[in-house]
Formats: structure tokens, sequence, C-alpha cells
């Protein structure tokens, strides 16, 4: 179909030739889906900033989904939440009962989380290795009753892959429910709806780790230059793509590798292990609560270790140790030391190499990526094309730059959708937590003030802090001065206990409540608090990341290659995590709240100017009387 086709079609018909699943179509959403379409047609890669509101899901759903079955594509949903697969799983069933098209919908995450096998406290490299030593002594029932030895399906298997079509688009939790009377592997009957399926959804994993993506392709058939890929919440790729080329080994790992080895009588790999220790531990000799961190050269560790052991041997035999330990307990601490030690080999260009000490004196030997387009850019290239999109991907020309898009990539911004009279943004610039301010009086200070935003705020609040022990300084102050309900957040919540926190936040919206959570923490993005749930949002002080090594490695890299160290590297990160807490408030067009800014860095140059223009953000001191006027109009 010719996009100029497009532009003079009628609304309906031009939702209709796309498979939008809804009546009606949001205010810029008709824009976005134009913009996506127009993007696939010419064969480019889109860069889309949407905010909350336009309807991101469907909107590059269903061009995309409209496109590959013209063109005999595969549809690459990625996700890391998943929230966003229900919603995804749950729009495509839209638009099958809307226009009746006939296409296969395959929902995937991570093998180890679809697994009836009782493997509780494994970690995912542990495992995979679990599970291939299962498969190849034929000891998985699961396996066995949906494969036969040739790969081929069992009857079981067909039979229920039949239903399951009929069945339609189902989020991954419906499926593993449905396999577990007839007892059949999750995982496998996944892989192989997804033969047929022209919509896969799916962790980042699946695409962007090689490995991973390599596997999936082959057992599929599919390619990914006959795929388009849409990467929901793109705002996290850079993170997840650094941490999946990371590798570390700290005091903890080698203390339980040493007991492994004595526990299964590997006496050769424990006078190895015990010395590979001894190395470690001299490394971090000169680290104290003074100097907490340092660098470590590539050769200065594997020399160091060359002088007794052979460290070729040591990689191999430590990786053969850990596969036969994982057939008797699952898990291995001598095969991780082995992958790490393997790791370690790799290149320079891209990576940071830094040993830290812990304050309970636990040394971490990391190789650190710096560079995620190391991981992400060749499948970006290789695709037919890619959607990126979240709420906070500013300044798109920064996550092209640092993901590896094609210069020739579109890049899209689109404004808030919601009435700009049912917002109140505003800077306070009357307090900070900048390192070096930061004394019990600043604590007070910022104390008082959230205590007059909240006390004008009808309602819900959240404050969202940089770290939790600069949240529990201030709440030192607050908790006597606020006459509201307090709610604190605590590190590592599970999620029951996030839900539990949630719903008590929810049954006093009346009162009103004031839930005091950190920037990076369980509620800093991914929940919904529409209607009346929650009024206000106080971002207390940026979120930067604190200007350890790999910080500064991080701002040097960037400065090196693209000349905006501080901003790609520093300041950027810290807003996206501000406006991610910020989106928590005004979920829908009839939602009516305040978002504060409380520091006074909002309000210089370098970082004012990297607050998007659609919020209209207003530096005040006069807050309270904008607050009780904005509530009362």
């Amino acid at each position: 179909m010719n996009i100029d086709y497009i532009f003079k079609m009628p609304k309906n018909a031009l939702l209709k030739e796309i498979l939008f699943p809804h009546d009606k179509v949001r205010s810029i959403q008709d824009s976005m889906i134009v913009d996506i379409y127009n993007a696939l047609n010419n064969k480019k890669n889109i860069i889309v900033h949407a905010p909350t509101g336009i309807g991101k899901t469907v909107s590059a759903l269903a061009p995309a989904l409209s496109f590959a079955l013209k063109k005999g594509l595969t549809v690459f949903f990625l996700t890391s939440r998943q929230t966003q697969h229900k919603i995804a799983v749950d729009t495509l069933k839209q638009i099958k009962k809307k226009h009746g098209n006939d296409f296969g919908v395959v929902d995937l995450i991570g093998k180890r989380w679809m697994c009836l096998q009782e493997i509780d406290g494994l970690q995912n490299s542990d495992f995979l290795e679990y599970c291939k030593k299962l498969r190849e002594k034929n000891e998985c029932e699961f396996y066995l009753n949906t494969r036969k030895k040739s790969r081929s399906t069992t009857v079981e298997a067909e039979k229920k892959l039949h239903e399951l079509r009929i069945l339609g688009p189902m989020h991954v939790q419906e499926l593993v429910e449905e396999c577990k009377k007839p007892k059949l592997c999750p995982y496998e009957m996944a892989s192989l709806m997804a033969k047929d399926a022209k919509v896969i959804i799916a962790d980042y994993n699946y695409v962007f780790n090689p490995n991973i993506r390599d596997s999936l392709l082959a057992r599929t058939g599919k390619k990914l230059e006959e795929s388009i890929i849409i990467v929901d919440e793109g705002h996290n790729l850079p993170a997840r793509a650094r941490e999946l080329l990371t590798a570390k080994i700290s005091s903890y790992i080698m203390d339980n590798a040493v007991k492994e080895a004595s526990k299964f009588e590997y006496f050769d790999a424990l006078v190895k292990l015990k010395n590979l220790k001894d190395i470690f531990e001299n490394l971090g000799m000169d680290l104290n609560f003074n100097k907490e961190e340092k660098f470590v050269r590539k050769h200065e560790f594997i020399d160091s270790v060359k002088e007794s052991i052979d460290y070729d041997e040591l990689v191999s035999g430590f990786a053969l140790i850990g596969d036969d330990i994982r057939e008797r307990q699952k898990q291995s601490y001598i095969g991780s030391v082995g992958k790490f030690l393997d790791a370690w080999q790799g290149q320079d260009n891209g990576f940071a190499r830094i040993l830290t000490k812990t304050p309970n004196g636990n040394l971490i030997l990391n190789y650190k990526c710096l560079d995620p387009s190391l991981m992400t850019r060749d499948a970006i290239e290789r695709s037919y094309a890619t959607i990126i999109m979240s709420g906070t991907l500013i300044p798109t020309a920064m996550y092209a730059d640092i993901l590896g898009f094609p210069k020739d990539s579109v890049e899209k911004v689109y404004d808030n959708p919601f009435p700009k009279n049912n917002r109140l943004c505003l800077i306070i610039p009357e307090t900070t937590t900048k390192f070096t301010r930061r004394n019990d009086e600043e604590y007070k200070n910022i104390a008082n003030v959230c205590n007059k935003i909240v006390g004008k705020i009808n309602g819900n609040s959240i404050l969202f802090f940089p770290s939790y022990e600069l949240r529990d300084k201030v709440y030192g102050h607050f908790y006597s001065i606020c006459n509201k309900k307090k709610i604190i957040e605590k590190q590592n919540l599970s999620k029951e206990e996030k839900e539990s926190i949630l719903e008590e936040f929810k049954e006093n919206r009346k009162e009103g409540c004031v839930l005091l959570a950190v920037s990076t923490g369980s509620f800093g993005e991914g929940i919904d608090l529409p209607g009346d749930f929650l009024k206000g949002v106080v971002i207390v002080g940026l979120p930067l990341e604190k200007p350890d090594l790999e910080t500064k490695e991080l701002i040097d890299y960037y400065q090196e290659k693209y000349g905006k160290g501080m901003e790609y590297g520093y300041i950027f990160p810290a807003i996206t995590k501000c406006l991610q807490n910020a989106g928590r408030c005004i979920r829908s067009e009839t939602d009516k709240g305040v978002i504060v800014f409380l520091d006074e860095r909002f309000a210089w140059e370098n970082y004012h100017k990297c607050l998007p223009l659609d919020m209209g953000f207003k530096i005040s001191k006069n807050y309270e009387e904008r607050i009780e006027r904005f509530f009362g109009s």
C-alpha cells in the first residue's frame, strides 16, 4: 500500500486498513500510526518518544502487523515487563476479534520461568545447564511428553497445539496452565507455536542476546532480516544491553567455589581455587574505607594467574567440573568462576575492569560493559526495521547514538495528548540533594517543603528520593510534621509486598496518604494509579549516578565517541528517571495532578534544557498558593 494513499484515506478507512481494533483513534495516535507505517514502507528504523495516553502498544502493533501480513514478515514485540506482555496479547486479541485475520501469536518469557520442574533458587545460567542435562539424559518427563528423540512432536503435543491455535492469542501464564495437565513442556510448546506465529512477544534477550536469538531463529525457521522488531519501554534497553555483556566474580562466589570443590572432592581444582582466591584477594590489598575501588588491567590479572596456573586449562577445567556438579545439585559456583575467567579475556574497548570492596569486605571484580551498541547494533542493522518507543525516549538522538541506529533512522517526538490544564508542573528551587550540601539542616529544609506541598494536595502523593539513605534522613524530620498517613518503601520488595503497599495506598485516597519511595525502586515506573488514586508526585533531587569509576569511565567513553560525555553518561539518564517517576501521575485524559521537581539544579540551564517543553514546567517559590489554586479550580 502506498503511504500517500493512506494520507488521502478517511480516518475510519485508514484504521480498518491497518487493523486498528478500536472504534475511535486518540489525539496524536493517528500521527504515530501513520509515521510508523511510513517508516516501515520506506524500510527505515524509527525512534518514538510518545508520552502516556497516546496508546503506544496498539499504535505500533497495528501498523506493524498489517505491514508484516502484506510482506510476509514476523513481528517481535519486545518488553521486559509482564504487564506489557498482557497488554500486547490483549491488543492482538482485540485485533483478531474485530478484523478476523488469521495470524498466530506466541508469548515467551525466560525458559526458567516457564519450566514446570522444581527449580527454585537456580540462577539462569545454572538452570540452562541443568535443563540441558535433564534433556540429554531423558530425565525430563515434560520434554519427553512433548518431543520425540527425532525432535519431532509427540501425538499429545500435536493435539494440544491444535487446541492452542483455536484458543488464539494467550498470555504466557495461560499457556503454562494449559500445559500442566498433559504434562507438556511450556517452552517447547511455545517454540512450536512460534514457527507459525506472525507476532512473537518476548523479553529483550530473545532478539538482542546473540546466543538466545540464534537458538530461537533456528528453532522457528525465522530470519532477522524478515522481522520487524518493536522495542517497548526502550529507555530500559541500554542498561539491559550493558548488563548482558557484563561479567563479575566476588569473594562470596570464590568462597563457595572452594567449599564446592571440597564437598565433591575435586582436590586438584581445590588447590587451584585456593591459589586463585589468594591472587584475587591480593588485588584488593590496598582497598579500604578511603579507597573502595580501583582499575585492574586485563593482563595484570591474567599474568598473575599464569605465574602458577595455566589460564586456558583453568577455564576449560572449571567449565567441565561445573557441568558435572550441576548434574548433582543443579548449580555450580566453580562453573561460574570458569565463565568469568573466560569473559575476562574479552576486548578492552567499550569495557571497564574495576575491582570494588564493599563495606562488609566483599571483593567484586567487574568486567563492565560501557557500550550497549555492542549488543544491540547487529540486530538493529539486520532486521527489516526496528521500532523503539517509550514515554521517556528523549533526546531521541542519544538513543540513536548509544544503541547503534543507522544515521537515516526516523526520530519522532509527540506531545502529551492529555489536557494541559489538568496538570501543574513546578520546579521549586528551594532545596537540593547535591552531595556537598547534604547535612541535617538541608534534610530538615527538604522535609518542611515536602510537607507544605503534600499539605496542599487533595489526596495521595508520592515522594521520590535519589536513594534509600537520603530518604531516611529526610523522613527523620518529615514523620513528625506531616499529619497524613505515611508509607515507607522498603528495599527489594516482593511482588506481594509491592501489591499490598499499593492497595493500602489506594484505600487511603480520600484522607490522603504519602508514599516515600526511591526513584529506582519498586514504584519508580511500571505502576498505574489512575483517577483519584494519585494526585501529586514530588521528585526530590536528581537521581544522578554515584561518581564512581564506572560512571567516570562511561562519561569519558561517550565524550570520546560522541563528544557528549556528561549528557549521555550522567545528566540524561538521571532526567529519564525523573520523568519516569513523574509519569506515575496523570494516566488518563480525566486525571488531574501536580508534578513537582524539587531541587535548585532543575532550574539550572544544563538540566532545565533537558526537560520536555510540552510539560510546561514553571519555576516557582510561590508553590503553596499555585497548588491550592490549581486544585481549587
